[in-house]
């Protein structure tokens, strides 16, 4: 999620290795509630995400592209306006005018601030930004059934840490080692003499941003490691795509009219025609 972002950052981390092509990351496929045509967002999921990003990925990210007044967007968060102000009071009380440069309370209709401590990418389309499942030969048949898979590749990155490979064993490569993460430094000795490597994803600059139990849910759900960064990967989805419910109504909608719409055609083509059509040539 968050400091899955530090993507840029992965592959200055360590000794570099031949490109990774897509395959040989391990993402895993998660059947988030609002994929699919009749997909929806969660609103109580979203708001764990929510506390998950502002508990840790807050601390290095932002998400400078929403507003907090959309906190309360019906098939979304859907805070209440007095929970949004609350949530500004405690975390985001002031900033700064964009048009007198002077300090001042924060409102509701301002934007979440930008935070790039340590040059941590903004995580507003993060999970657009990133692909987690790539078709052979680059036909993309994979994301025709599954999708571009953002926000399966966030999950998958906060749960990738592992314990690096035996073949690494004598390697002094920094960072750590991430079987999700396809673009970071990898070392010499896990690769074989055919050029292949031996071992999924690589190492990333990241160290492990979730652990489990690094929040307290509100309503009680536990706060396992898949738990939170399915989470945090939902939330960032609709931080990506605010509107996608309003977006897949106005679609369904133009879909049935057109519908409606080739029926009556349809018929009115027949009625107009049926004279022409009986008489005696």
């Amino acid at each position: 999620m968050i400091r899955k972002t530090l993507l840029a950052l992965a592959a200055t981390a360590a000794i570099a290795g031949p490109a990774l092509a897509a395959g040989e990351a391990e993402v895993t496929d998660i059947s988030f509630s609002f994929e699919g045509p009749f997909g929806s967002f969660d609103p109580h999921q979203l708001q764990r995400g929510l506390q998950v990003f502002q508990t840790v990925c807050a601390a290095c990210h932002g998400i400078k592209r929403v507003a907090f007044r959309n906190l309360g967007d019906p098939g979304g968060v859907e805070w209440p306006e007095e929970q949004i102000k609350a949530f500004i009071a405690e975390f985001y009380p002031e900033t700064t005018d964009k048009e007198t440069g002077e300090p001042r309370a924060t409102r509701p209709s301002d934007y979440f601030p930008p935070n790039v401590d340590a040059g941590a990418p903004d995580l507003s389309l993060m999970a657009k930004a990133r692909a987690g499942f790539h078709g052979p030969m680059g036909l993309g048949i994979n994301q025709l059934f599954k999708g571009i898979g953002g926000p399966e590749y966030i999950y998958s990155l906060l749960t990738g840490y592992h314990e690096p490979p035996a073949c690494a064993a004598e390697s002094n490569i920094e960072g750590s080692y991430n079987i999700a993460f396809p673009n970071g430094g990898y070392p010499a000795e896990c690769i074989d003499k055919n050029g292949h490597r031996m071992a999924p994803g690589s190492w990333i600059a990241m160290p492990q941003p979730l652990m489990g139990q690094d929040v307290e849910y509100q309503d009680g759900t536990p706060a396992t490691l898949e738990q939170e960064a399915e989470d945090v990967a939902a939330f960032l989805m609709w931080v990506a795509e605010p509107k996608m419910m309003a977006r897949k109504e106005a679609g369904l909608t133009a879909v049935l009219f057109l519908i409606v719409l080739s029926v009556l055609l349809y018929f009115t083509n027949k009625k107009l025609w049926a004279p022409v059509k009986r008489q005696d040539f």
